[in-house]
């Protein structure tokens, strides 16, 4: 298979389209439902587990999330924590690395935002949210498509439902490929909310190959994520995080486009040292509280209009 193939979306639709501990693991261990005391501890146990989700949450409810992917095969511990560290101190709201536990434990240590683990293996997710993870994504697939290997909407789907099966407490998150058509994104996302996904994530960045330099090339660049997270962002209740391809110029775009937040990978990961990756990151959180800033300026000025 051929590059070129990986990057066309699917013409025709898809036939199924067609129709520390971490507490998070308590849903794994059920109490015992004739012991009071369980029932106290699991009571407990949900309350915590809410106020953990509420709290993972609240970037994207306020729209203003701010995600640094490291990478799913980067299991770089001196790149990471670079990358966590760019993250902590640049201004994002969550980190995105690798489904490792020991990664987790790393990150931990290096920041008090929200760690997300990335993988395709659902049985993968329990030790690393042991290791102190508070979100998992089933996504990223960019590195898989370099090597020829692309996702059906049965496999995204039977992954989500394992992943709900395991973790059923977890703020899950989960990318819609875009090697699919438009429609069928938009119609595999709204499968995903009905299966209780917290977060769609849309991607595009590797498919798009700007003929422009500058910023031209960087709106270009960043496209096809814009428009999955577009039609994505009106056909369902739940936040979307765009993702793949974007930069301090792109990355207001999508709020604007509908998103909750956007994700951010190479832009900030192939960077070689960890004071140009704050910087970088530096410049995004700002494009987008700009963003933000001047849409609230306009509403009032608008507002006090006689």
């Amino acid at each position: 298979m051929g590059p070129s193939s990986i990057c066309m979306p699917i013409s025709s639709p898809h036939p199924l389209l067609r129709r520390n501990h971490n507490l998070l693991l308590g849903g794994l261990f059920p109490s015992n439902p004739s012991s009071s005391v369980k029932r106290v501890s699991s009571l407990t146990t949900r309350a915590l587990l809410s106020t953990d989700k509420e709290s993972v949450l609240k970037d994207f409810h306020e729209r203003k999330a701010l995600k640094i992917i490291s990478g799913l095969l980067n299991f770089d511990r001196e790149n990471v924590a670079s990358i966590v560290t760019a993250a902590d101190k640049g201004g994002a709201t969550h980190v995105d690395i690798a489904c490792d536990p020991e990664l987790v434990k790393l990150a931990v240590n290096l920041t008090s935002l929200p760690i997300c683990v990335s993988s395709v293996d659902p049985e993968a997710f329990p030790a690393a949210v042991e290791a102190g993870a508070l979100m998992v994504e089933i996504g990223n697939y960019d590195s898989f498509y370099e090597m020829g290997r692309l996702f059906s909407p049965e496999q995204i789907l039977k992954m989500t439902k394992e992943t709900k099966r395991i973790l059923p407490s977890i703020t899950l998150s989960v990318t819609v490929p875009h090697t699919l058509s438009l429609p069928d994104q938009v119609k595999l996302a709204e499968l995903l909310e009905l299966e209780g996904v917290d977060i769609i994530q849309t991607e595009g960045g590797k498919c798009s190959n700007p003929s422009k330099s500058g910023v031209l090339g960087l709106i270009e660049k960043a496209t096809p994520t814009l428009a999955a997270a577009y039609s994505i962002s009106r056909a369902v209740k739940i936040p979307v995080m765009c993702s793949s391809g974007l930069s301090a110029v792109t990355a207001p775009m999508a709020l604007t486009a509908g998103a909750a937040g956007v994700g951010v990978g190479s832009a900030v990961n192939k960077l070689n040292d960890v004071i140009a990756m704050i910087a970088e990151v530096r410049s995004i959180a700002d494009s987008l509280s700009l963003s933000a800033g001047s849409h609230s300026t306009f509403e009032a000025k608008a507002f006090m209009r006689p």
